[in-house]
């Protein structure tokens, strides 16, 4: 298994040595009393299994030539339930099992002679941090061969129904004829709609092009989301690749876009991943452990929507339930929408992989978003200097698309405003929209607006995803039969979610998420030309901006959008370029030092350092009659569809708020990193004590 998918990227019968040498550390003989009493569910003490194989290697291969070679398999081997590890401490550990464990080694080496020969490592010449992405992929294929192999044993049946998944062709098709139904059903004669059209038809040409970097500039409301798919399945047929992963920023427009897909390809072709429950990092063989383990997403369904957290955390981690379905990546198209929402903190390791990625494993990346960061042209950014960018929608193009799609008027209020004269400004509006900075600000807003709150809508990490998939319901219901409605969000709503007010007021903030808020705005172009909608931009007098790169894009947008500048230039794509490169050069784009990290192999201290978000996020079950019934089905089979039906009703918290909640009786732990609430959780505001997230990107 790990040979086949290793092959894809080059490393083939090194995995299939790794997969060989892996199972014969499970032929000591006390491991395999330890599965027998396993099998018989009797009580017995833990024998490890995976450092045995390691072992080996490195015994067999520091001495060699290329002595170094170990690495690529005892790191691998010996990680595989647990983390790979730093090559120091992996050394260390493995040099103080020569003495002690001396008749083991002789009972793995009998095995091992049976085989047909030592392997012959050849590997490809790599840069350091290209060895540092090499192996956590052929660690991938080994962590995956393995579940797999042991589902196979446990559930052959869920086992055989894998192979079956449905192939890219198949998808493109069904798109097919799902976009002459809705040509034949949509207004051709709306602004909006023509745009859409025009943008449709230039990704369906452009995705006959070859593998490699791909940018798609839109304005928003242009239809990026139908158009990005049309060009990810042509794109992947015609390359002959094996599947498309799009990386979204918030759960909420995953909760969209994964609807809308699954609308045009079916439900069983799509597979929507948010957060997943924490493994044990042990090697445990009870019955609990291994199905948790079994529960791992490994993304071999033909089309993924997922969070970016979750992709390009991933692709730095060194736990097996992160990296198994790596080896997936390759051969992929990535698109990744709102790209200028990737943490500029650390541009420099994300873009350094991306383009590993398309050079060495097959993949082509899409770049989307409205407001366009041209990485390969800033003297800030080395990983993509040099590198060819195919534009999607030329340059001529998207700039008269801008200037088609101008259906807002910006507004810039003079003063900073408290929330009391906000909330008195907003009781004046029929339908409107806030979007706020923080979560914090979104829940002092809505306490300082009248006590009839009938009317008035919440939207932010700190509700649940079937809660937010019902408040967009209602909201899109009142907006079209013109009912009063003033939704308070955060930024979960500013990125690509479809929804249209007549007036959006954005607290001041990085110069693209402005722009982003202004597309929830007049978005279908119904409102009349000499009408157009209003965005008015403020400062809270009482917020609190996020720290770190965030507060620097806000001081920016600051400088940018003062007199004599005209606030009319926002409708320019020219002007995100200009203020990108200044963020850039105000911001270390890799401040966590992360390259230095690969380059000496050091995946546990690559993992802790590389966050899109600062601190830890584990996911807490909202406690109501759905989500206890949901709960007892994971419970009695753990896996990924009891799994899959959970993450609607899950907040993701930070780690410390969970320790202090859970110290103060609000929070009970249902297994290791996965809790349950009690009482907390209002109609409102959500999970009401999680209130401290400074970017509401979520895991």
């Amino acid at each position: 298994m790990a040979q086949g998918f290793a092959d894809k990227f080059g490393a083939g019968d090194l995995a299939y040595w790794i997969g060989l040498w892996h199972d014969l550390g499970k032929s000591n003989p006390e491991f395999q009393d330890y599965l027998a009493a396993c099998q018989n569910n009797e009580r017995h003490e833990k024998i490890p299994h995976a450092i045995w194989g390691a072992f080996l290697a490195y015994q067999l291969l520091r001495h060699n030539t290329e002595g170094d070679r170990w690495k690529e398999i005892a790191l691998t081997i010996a990680g595989h339930h647990g983390r790979i590890d730093q090559p120091g401490s992996m050394s260390q550990r493995l040099e103080e099992l020569t003495q002690a464990n001396h008749l083991i080694f002789q009972h793995i080496v009998k095995y091992a002679k049976r085989l047909f020969s030592l392997p012959k490592i050849t590997l490809p010449e790599l840069t350091r941090t290209q060895r540092e992405l090499f192996i956590r992929m052929v660690f991938s294929t080994l962590v995956d061969a393995d579940h797999l192999n042991t589902e196979k044993h446990f559930n052959e049946t869920q086992y055989i129904l894998r192979q079956k998944r449905q192939r890219i062709g198949h998808l493109r098709d069904r798109f097919i004829v799902n976009q002459l139904e809705l040509m034949r059903s949509v207004d051709s004669v709306s602004v909006v709609n023509r745009v859409r059209k025009e943008v449709y038809e230039l990704c369906d040409k452009a995705a006959a092009g070859k593998r490699g970097i791909y940018r798609m500039t839109v304005p928003t409301g242009g239809g990026k989301t139908r158009s990005g798919l049309a060009f990810a399945l042509r794109h992947a047929v015609e390359n002959k690749m094996d599947r498309i992963i799009f990386a979204i920023p918030y759960t909420s427009i995953i909760d969209q876009t994964a609807k809308e897909y699954k609308k045009i390809l079916g439900a069983e072709a799509v597979l929507e991943h948010h957060s997943q429950v924490s493994i044990p990092a042990d090697e445990s063989q009870n019955a609990a452990n291994l199905a948790l383990r079994l529960a791992i997403e490994n993304w071999e369904t033909p089309l993924i929507v997922t969070t970016t957290v979750q992709l390009f955390e991933s692709l730095f981690s060194n736990k097996p339930g992160k990296v198994r379905k790596l080896h997936n990546i390759s051969r992929s198209v990535i698109v990744i929408d709102e790209v200028q929402t990737l943490p500029s903190e650390l541009l420099t390791p994300t873009l350094d992989v991306l383009r590993d990625l398309v050079e060495r494993y097959g993949v082509s990346v899409v770049l989307c978003t409205a407001t366009q960061p041209v990485f390969e042209e800033s003297q800030y950014l080395k990983p993509f200097q040099g590198l060819e960018v195919h534009e999607i929608v030329p340059k001529e193009e998207y700039q008269a698309l801008f200037r088609k799609l101008e259906r807002v008027k910006y507004y810039r209020e003079k003063e900073p405003i408290s929330w009391q004269a906000l909330a008195n400004e907003l009781s004046k509006e029929n339908q409107v929209m806030v979007v706020l900075n923080t979560r914090k600000d979104a829940l002092s807003l809505i306490d300082s607006l009248s006590d009839d709150k009938k009317d008035v809508f919440h939207l932010s990490t700190l509700l649940c995803g079937i809660h937010r998939k019902l408040i967009l319901r209602e909201v899109k219901r009142r907006l079209k039969i013109g009912l009063p409605v003033c939704l308070i969000s955060t930024q979960v709503i500013e990125a690509g979610v479809d929804i249209d007010f007549p007036v959006v007021y954005r607290a001041i903030g990085p110069l693209d998420r402005i722009v982003q808020a202004a597309g929830r705005c007049n978005r279908e172009g119904k409102l009349p030309q000499d009408q157009p909608g209003r965005v008015i931009i403020f400062e809270p007098s009482e917020g609190r901006a996020p720290k770190g790169p965030y507060k620097t894009g806000i001081e920016k947008a600051k400088l940018l959008l003062m007199p004599p500048c005209d606030i009319a230039e926002l409708h320019n794509p020219e002007l995100y370029r200009i203020y990108f490169e200044k963020l850039f050069a105000d911001v270390d784009t890799d401040k966590k030092k992360i390259q230095s990290h690969r380059e000496v192999l050091d995946y546990p201290i690559v993992d802790s350092e590389y966050r899109l978000i600062e601190q830890n996020t584990v996911p807490v079950l909202i406690n109501c009659e759905s989500a206890t019934k949901r709960l007892k089905e994971w419970k009695y089979h753990p896996c990924r569809r009891t799994w899959q039906r959970l993450q609607p009703l899950l907040v993701n918290m930070f780690d410390y708020e969970v320790q202090k909640l859970k110290a103060e009786g609000w929070l009970e732990p249902i297994t290791e990193g996965f809790y349950l609430s009690f009482g907390m959780y209002d109609r409102l505001k959500g999970l009401v004590p999680a209130i401290n997230d400074p970017s509401d990107l979520i895991q």
